[in-house]
């Protein structure tokens, strides 16, 4: 008898660890992610936040996104998925629900951007606004 071939299962692309993760297209884009976010999270930060509510959610949507891509990027760094299946569904499941938080964020700051145009330190803050935008 014959021996059978490997499984459709094993014949799936390994998810990377270590340092091959910058290599590949998908997860080399969760460092840039989080430069971003971070970078959205500071210039908010340094605006006089006019619209508490509005730009809380702005700020929570960068910094929580960034801590857990940031704890992604290290999970594959170090290998803990272990190449399961489950976290390629939750690498999908993260970066779509990301999505729509960052243009739910997205929309919210472009309304605080247009409401700041008119303020004490109008030119700076708009200018800081539009950046985070």
């Amino acid at each position: 008898m014959a021996s059978v071939g490997p499984s459709a299962a094993s014949t799936q692309p390994a998810l990377p660890s270590g340092p091959a993760v910058f290599k590949t297209i998908p997860y080399a884009f969760i460092l840039p992610e989080i430069l971003c976010g971070t970078w959205v999270w500071i210039l908010v930060a340094a605006t006089s936040v006019s619209l508490p509510l509005v730009q809380g959610w702005v700020m929570y949507v960068s910094l929580t996104s960034c801590i857990i891509s940031l704890l992604l990027l290290l999970s594959y760094l170090l290998g803990f998925h272990r190449n399961s299946e489950n976290w390629k569904v939750l690498d999908s499941l993260y970066h779509g629900a990301t999505a729509i938080l960052y243009m739910s964020a997205a929309v919210l700051q472009a309304n605080a951007t247009i409401n700041s145009e008119y303020g004490t330190h109008a030119p700076l803050n708009y200018q800081l606004n539009s950046a985070a935008s």
